[in-house]
Parts: structure tokens; C-alpha cells; sequence
């Protein structure tokens, strides 16, 4: 099977945010998606360009265009939620943005109709209709198909590190489950999800789409979830590891950190550099620790075993993308994953203030809606 990737611009950037609709008084989920996406659809089209459909009913996604800077990416998300507040204010809805809602009952959810989802849940069954998870893609464009596998094994070794940003689904039915980000774990139950596979040749990657149109395992590209992923059709690397992002700030921040790393890769292959790549079971072990862990995961740096505590492995990293920032112009943005550190990932602050409510996670709801409001995260 051949698959054509259409090489585009390097590092333009894109991002997709997925959006809980919820409402204002329980904080309990709310599935009023269609009612919002019939209201925002302009006239004689079938969709909002920016807000889109999800699998569920109590989920949105607004997306960005196709952007030169972070910045960019930034206005047009803004853009859409601003369009978004203006049907979900009159109906009692608020926002937020984390890996999982953390009490909302899974089996309560609706499933948006249509034959694509229908199709994941009767197969995938109980596992499929669990998935009461939220996340943040950012895409990343690549000017040739011959660097998409190198980028790709290269980012798996700073998978913890975007992992453990952006963790922020501690609790699960109310319940705290003792890892930063229990949508890890449960999205990667999923046929086709989770981690990649470490392919030499652009040729086995084809090998493994047939293969799995073959025997029936999918009926399109778009159905292998991988963590990281191409996007052929887009012409760029699709960065999927990162939980739900309670603020556009985070969002920023994430998404400058993954262009800046896969420019520099770029930069590097174009020189004949040969990127460093880790053995798959070190990259599997370090997605575990960072699930669990978040930012006092000790992750593992080289095939040689080292290792080290991601927070300091991220300042290192954040010194030597500066330069690559100050090309792409996101030097601001990048600088903000500087702030997740210092105020604590999403599933700090949410620990907090639950602890500071007395256990009340209808508290952690309200927060999260307040920091999607306000824009920034709250120390």
C-alpha cells in the first residue's frame, strides 16, 4: 500500500484542543455539543471551520489553522472559544480542559451519532465507552517524508517529558487514582493506540497500514491513534501524548515545545546528523513513569540506562531550544513551560485545591472552569 505524504512548509504549526462542556452549577458533564455546533455553524456550511465534533456528546474541539508561529495558533483558538462562550453563557455551560472529568460517570455519557463512532464503540465495547478523556494534539510540518520516522523516534524520547507538562487527570468516578495522568493508561487500551511502532523505512510503515487494512483492523489511516503520529494528508508529525490542557497559556507552551523540537530535529537531519532514538521497552517504561509520576518522574535519557529527574532534564532542554525558538518566533510561549513548572502541572493544582476544599472535586470542577476563563494557570 503506498501512502502519499504531502510534504508542507516546515515547521508550521497546528494545534486541536478537546473542550468538556459541563455545566455551571453541578459541574457535572453536559451533552449539549450538537445544540452548540448547530448555533456556531455558519450559514449554507456543513461545519464551524475552528469547532468540531467529538466522540461524545459532553465534548467539543476547537482547532487552529495552519499557522506560522505559536502565536498564531493562539488568536485562532482564542477566536473560537470566544464564539464558543457565546452559546454555552446563555445555556448554563462552562468549559474546561483536562485529561478526565473527575467525577462525571462515564456510563451516563452520549455518544455523538455517527457511523464512525458507532462503529469504535461496538467493537471496542466497554473499553471504547469508557473513554471519558480529553486531549491536545499539535502538528508539526515536515518538508520531506523521509524525516517523518526519524522525528517521530526522536520525539519519543521527550514523550515524558510533554506527558508529565500536562498531566492532569488525577481522579477518575471521583476517585483519586494516584497517577498524574490516568488518560495515559486508559486511552492506550485501545486497538492501535498508544505507543508507536520504531520503523527504519518508510516502506514498513506502508507494510503495517496494509497489513492492517488487510485483516480488517481499520478502514482508514486516521484510525491508528498513536501517541505520536504522521499525518500524511497533512504533511505533518501529529503530537497526541499531552492530556488536556486547562489553559491557552499550557496550550501555547506545549505546542512551542514540540515545534521547537521538531525544527531542531529538521535542522539536524538536514545537516546528516542521525537523531538519538531509545530502545522501545526504555520508551514504554518512561510513558509509565510520567503516567504515574508526572513531574517527579526519573526518566530514562539513553540506551545506556541513565537517567534523570524530567524537571531538570526539561530546563536543560528549554536553554538549548532557545535559539530554535527565537527563529520560529515562540521564545514567550516557550518560556511558559517555564511557568507549568514553577505553579505546578494541572494535576498538582488540582490536588491542591482539593485539599484545600476538603476533598470537594465539584471545587476542582469550578477551577478548571475558572482557569479556561482566565486563560493562565493559578498557583
Amino acid at each position: 500500500m503506498r501512502i502519499d505524504f504531502r510534504a508542507s512548509r516546515r515547521s508550521t504549526v497546528g494545534a486541536e484542543w478537546e473542550l468538556a462542556l459541563v455545566d455551571r452549577r453541578s459541574g457535572e458533564l453536559r451533552s449539549v455539543a450538537e445544540e452548540l455546533l448547530a448555533a456556531v455553524r455558519p450559514d449554507g456550511a456543513g461545519e464551524h471551520p475552528r469547532i468540531k465534533q467529538e466522540l461524545l456528546l459532553n465534548t467539543i474541539e476547537v482547532v487552529s489553522g495552519v499557522c506560522r508561529t505559536v502565536g498564531e495558533v493562539k488568536h485562532d483558538l482564542a477566536e473560537a472559544l470566544d464564539e464558543v462562550h457565546q452559546v454555552t453563557d446563555p445555556l448554563g455551560v462552562e468549559l474546561f480542559s483536562a485529561g478526565s472529568h473527575p467525577f462525571s460517570s462515564w456510563y451516563r455519557q452520549k455518544v455523538t451519532d455517527k457511523e464512525r463512532y458507532a462503529k469504535l464503540i461496538d467493537r471496542t465495547q466497554w473499553w471504547g465507552r469508557q473513554m471519558l478523556i480529553y486531549g491536545v494534539h499539535v502538528h508539526v510540518g515536515l518538508d520531506h517524508r523521509d524525516k517523518v520516522l526519524p522525528v517521530l523516534d526522536g520525539l519519543l524520547r521527550y514523550a515524558p517529558h510533554l506527558q508529565a507538562l500536562s498531566a492532569s487527570s488525577p481522579y477518575w468516578s471521583g476517585e483519586d487514582t494516584g497517577y498524574a495522568s490516568n488518560r495515559a493508561l486508559m486511552f492506550q487500551q485501545l486497538p492501535t493506540a498508544g505507543l508507536p511502532f520504531q520503523f527504519r523505512e518508510w516502506a514498513e510503515l506502508e507494510g503495517y497500514v496494509e497489513d492492517m487494512f488487510t485483516t480488517g483492523v481499520i478502514d482508514h489511516f486516521s484510525e491508528i491513534r498513536w501517541d505520536i503520529r504522521p499525518a500524511p494528508h497533512f504533511g505533518t508529525v501529529e503530537m497526541r501524548v499531552c492530556d488536556g490542557l486547562p489553559t491557552l497559556q499550557e496550550v501555547g507552551a506545549i505546542s512551542a515545545l514540540t515545534q521547537c523540537l521538531v525544527d531542531d530535529f529538521s535542522a539536524r537531519l538536514d545537516k546528516g546528523e542521525q537523531l538519538t532514538t531509545l530502545p522501545p521497552w526504555h520508551v514504554q517504561e518512561n510513558k509509565w513513569r510520567a503516567a504515574r509520576y508526572g513531574l517527579d518522574a526519573i526518566v530514562i535519557l539513553d540506551a545506556a540506562g541513565r537517567e534523570r529527574l524530567v524537571t531538570e532534564d526539561l530546563a536543560e532542554l528549554l536553554d538549548r531550544l532557545e535559539p530554535v525558538a527565537r527563529r520560529l518566533d515562540c521564545v514567550r510561549e516557550l518560556r511558559d513551560v517555564e511557568n507549568i513548572l514553577r505553579v505546578g502541572a494541572s494535576y498538582q493544582r488540582q490536588r491542591a485545591v482539593a485539599k484545600q476544599y476538603n476533598g470537594s472535586l465539584k471545587a476542582v470542577v469550578a477551577a478548571l472552569v475558572t482557569e479556561m476563563r482566565d486563560g493562565v494557570p493559578h498557583a
